[in-house]
């Protein structure tokens, strides 16, 4: 196995922690969570990249690279919700557009058919990743018991919580739209059976 693909097979592991850290009360455990998301969002480009300037991409990691993003993309997401940092029809929307498109593009490719991501996608995946790094972070304040203690207040908890809702507004906005650029740019390969 080469190494962007152990890469990939790493975030999935830093996946399942990240989960495991995030739903833990405490400063150390929400630090821990970020620390370990930061991780496999760099695994993210690491492998992608190692594998096209090395020449190394495989079979194996055109599938399952996919899946390890959307994997943790949408862990995060489901966990925010479960928490209710996020509401539930939020990830929905997210995980249709993730799962669908990942779902068509990985038929193509057993096929021999390679899709190219749009540009609107790869903003959607960096804006994606941003809103889960916002909220990570306000987790994190929130966590803290002599700022919570001291300082935060109701009106500054709504303006973090307005400020994540407007992020997610725009991050599920930019999913919905380069979803369907996708679909729209790559109409010739619906196959329907």
């Amino acid at each position: 196995m080469n190494l962007p693909n152990c890469l990939t097979l790493l975030r999935i592991v830093l996946t399942f922690l990240f989960i495991v850290f995030l739903v833990r009360d405490g400063l150390t455990e929400k630090i821990v969570a970020a620390l370990l998301f930061a991780m496999a969002a760099l695994t993210d480009y690491l492998d992608g990249h190692l594998a096209r300037a090395k020449g190394l991409i495989t079979n194996f990691g055109k599938i399952i690279d996919p899946i390890a993003d959307k994997f943790l993309v949408l862990s995060a997401f489901y966990v925010f919700a479960y928490l209710e940092l996020i509401p539930f029809w939020i990830f929905g929307v997210i995980a249709i557009r993730e799962v669908g498109i990942t779902a068509w593009r990985l038929q193509a490719v057993s096929r021999g058919t390679v899709m190219a991501a749009e540009t609107a996608g790869k903003y959607k995946t960096i804006l994606q990743m941003l809103a889960i790094g916002a909220i990570l972070f306000y987790e994190i304040l929130w966590s803290i018991p002599r700022l919570h203690d001291s300082f935060w207040n109701a009106a500054i908890h709504g303006f973090f919580y307005a400020g994540i809702l407007a992020l997610m507004s725009v991050a599920v906005g930019l999913t919905v739209w380069s979803g369907i650029l996708f679909i729209w740019h790559n109409r010739q390969n619906i196959h329907v059976r």
